[in-house]
């Protein structure tokens, strides 16, 4: 695929830029070039990919997104790979969610190709902003929104597909802990019918007000119950769940299009398997979680996406009181599965699955 390429006229100075990734915490480090491609349904649709230095969009203030919020994202992580060079992991599984969020938000698919060509030039661009320290990475953020200037509800005709990238380390401040979370009580992430299953920043946004009441609370993340019975456990505010129970099963919550498929969930679920455990996708409600937890019939939960990785969930809090996961610490299967997992995106344990993709 070709790709004009605008020279960078003042990329970061390479004693400023390492200054900021010897310790750039998560989001806020941000590199020097973007892929930037635009479609425009008269012109026929996608036009030449740019990649050109980082910087501001110039929208007419009438641009559809701000109006009506057709936008959609993505999140991945680029590695160091011990043989030199970065990767990718599954990299084809985000270009087919991301196509699966642009169809329920009615906008224009992208071909796979050209995600994946455009992750890649933007990676290759900045390959030198890798934080040089443990877990460190770049995170990827391709992202569409509507671009066309008009006011009438009714799907955009021209859009914007971006790739940014940031400087990663531990998502969590306190590093890889257990946490703490609270659940929510009066919000639901998402409806049936609704755009749960999408990765829109809608279903973020909403999720805000909730987030904040928890760390209120003294917790570190939100859980949301379903928005029929307020029963059932769905996700957290950004991350899948999954259930380690004693008698050797592990449950996660089903897909049935509230959830957000979680490309680390689909991958902990062949993880799982391989180690010999059964892992049933079916509901799993609050009283199941508490009463289950209580017994000592539940002896981990683990809080998973791309960001956090693996993440153990020590306590539970809510108005009804407070209950602890196991002994409030990192339990093995969820230690074995974040250890087997990173090691499989950053080359250091063997990949059967064919998951990473080289740059």
């Amino acid at each position: 695929m070709h790709f004009t390429r605008v020279p960078h006229p003042a990329p970061t100075p390479d004693h400023i830029r390492e200054g900021l990734i010897a310790d750039p915490g998560f989001g806020t480090v941000f590199t020097d070039h973007m892929v930037v491609i635009d479609y425009d349904e008269g012109l026929g649709g996608w036009q030449t990919p740019t990649i050109g230095p980082r910087g501001p969009i110039s929208l007419d203030p009438a641009a559809s997104v701000l109006h009506y919020a057709q936008e959609i994202f993505e999140g991945m992580k680029a590695y160091a790979h011990p043989e030199g060079g970065l990767s990718l992991f599954r990299p084809d599984a985000n270009a087919r969610r991301f196509n699966e969020s642009a169809q329920r938000m009615a906008m224009p698919p992208i071909p796979e190709a050209t995600f994946i060509a455009a992750v890649r030039e933007a990676v290759l661009a900045d390959a030198a902003w890798l934080p040089p320290i443990a877990g460190g990475s770049l995170y990827i953020r391709p992202f569409m929104f509507a671009s066309e200037a008009f006011l009438g509800v009714r799907p955009a005709r021209q859009y914007k597909f971006i790739v940014i990238i940031s400087a990663a380390g531990d998502y969590f401040k306190k590093g890889v802990n257990p946490v703490k979370i609270w659940v929510a009580q009066n919000y639901v992430r998402a409806a049936p019918g609704g755009t749960g299953a999408a990765k829109t920043g809608g279903n973020y946004a909403a999720s805000l007000v909730p987030q904040a009441e928890a760390i209120a609370q003294g917790c570190d993340q939100v859980v949301f119950l379903d928005a029929v019975e307020h029963r059932w456990v769905e996700e957290l505010g950004g991350m899948n769940l999954f259930f380690v129970r004693a008698d050797g099963s592990v449950i996660t919550p089903p897909l049935t299009g509230t959830i957000l498929p979680g490309i680390t969930r689909d991958s902990l679920i062949a993880m799982l398997r391989e180690e010999g455990l059964t892992v049933r996708e079916e509901p799993y409600s609050i009283d199941q979680w508490r009463e289950e937890a209580r017994t000592g019939t539940l002896l981990e939960t683990m809080a998973c996406g791309t960001a956090a990785v693996v993440t153990p969930v020590g306590t539970v809090a809510s108005p009804a009181g407070e209950f602890q996961i196991g002994a409030g610490g990192t339990g093995q299967i969820t230690a074995k599965m974040r250890e087997r997992l990173v090691g499989i995106q950053n080359g250091q344990i063997a990949d059967s699955h064919g998951w990473v993709m080289r740059v």
